[in-house]
């Protein structure tokens, strides 16, 4: 078995299969994505290359770059929640009662798709009869904001619904890694006379740092993407004040029918996720791995 597993034409048939989706459906479209982006092109007739045109164009375009520090600001809220959810996964790692619920509780907004979970909150705010609206009335707030059409607000009132949404999923992965180290390490914490506090700053926590910056990772290169809930509450709106660099890229592309232009701004969306990785990768490796 060693001997068939080390033959390399063995690995690249079983590989291959894999290689090919992948190909067909990651490497190919992207390639496309700036192939189109070097045309004039309405998704439908006759396409003209014009070079780099889309590209300065939208280098130069103010909404581009109002949706691209939108996109960063979601990333932002995203890193820092990440706290938070760790120190619910710290909670329900210690043996609290009811853990066994909560757990599951937390999971359900991962269950739900995320055109259920957008039209659940554009529920909760609306200004006339939502639930949030209702609560702020009864505790004698009067004029409650509208908080999907008010520009000021709207982009932070998004941001909790998409930070509720991914709560279950990071809390499982926190709480995974931390049932993983080893009970001897903390009770001989507990012998010494560590206070819980102490435990989890010390101990539970260098222990899962790996575990965090990969989570770092995905929550910002998920957040720099991110699309379809914002889209269904707000479409980008009002005035686009919500507007992030996926639905902006959507509505060239599909509402406007300026698909060049719109294949020049996903181009330009990958090569901004790629630095980003690339620079959190270089921020966050251990010197250990470096020398590794």
């Amino acid at each position: 078995m060693n001997k068939v597993m080390s033959n390399k034409w063995i690995i690249i048939l079983y590989t291959f299969p894999a290689l090919l989706l992948i190909a067909v459906l990651i490497v190919i479209p992207l390639i496309l994505s700036g192939y189109f982006g070097l045309m004039d092109w309405d998704g439908i007739g006759a396409m003209e290359f014009i070079g780099l045109d889309n590209y300065i164009a939208a280098l130069q375009d103010t909404k581009f770059w109002d949706s691209t520090l939108h996109s960063f600001l979601l990333a932002l809220f995203s890193a820092c929640s990440l706290i938070g959810y760790l120190a619910v996964a710290l909670i329900l790692a210690s043996k609290i009662k009811g853990a066994s619920l909560l757990r599951k509780i937390y999971l359900i907004p991962m269950l739900l798709s995320s055109v259920a979970i957008a039209q659940l909150w554009i529920k909760v705010y609306n200004p006339s009869n939502g639930m949030l609206n209702s609560i702020l009335l009864g505790l004698g707030i009067d004029n409650p904001p509208a908080w999907l059409a008010d520009p000021n607000i709207v982009l932070y009132a998004i941001f909790v619904p998409i930070i509720w949404q991914y709560a279950g999923f990071y809390i499982l992965i926190y709480y995974a890694a931390l049932k993983n180290i080893p009970e001897s390490l903390i009770e001989a914490a507990k012998i010494d006379g560590a206070t819980p506090l102490q435990i989890a700053l010390k101990i539970k926590i260098p222990l899962i740092m790996n575990v965090f910056k990969v989570t770092i990772v995905l929550s910002i290169v998920g957040s720099l993407k991110y699309f379809d809930l914002i889209y269904v509450m707000t479409g980008g709106g009002p005035n686009g004040a919500s507007e992030v660099m996926a639905s902006y890229m959507y509505k060239l592309a599909f509402s406007s029918y300026n698909f060049g232009y719109g294949s020049a701004i996903g181009f330009l969306l990958l090569i901004i996720t790629l630095i980003v990785t690339v620079i959190i990768r270089k921020l966050t490796v251990s010197k250990d791995e470096i020398q590794y």
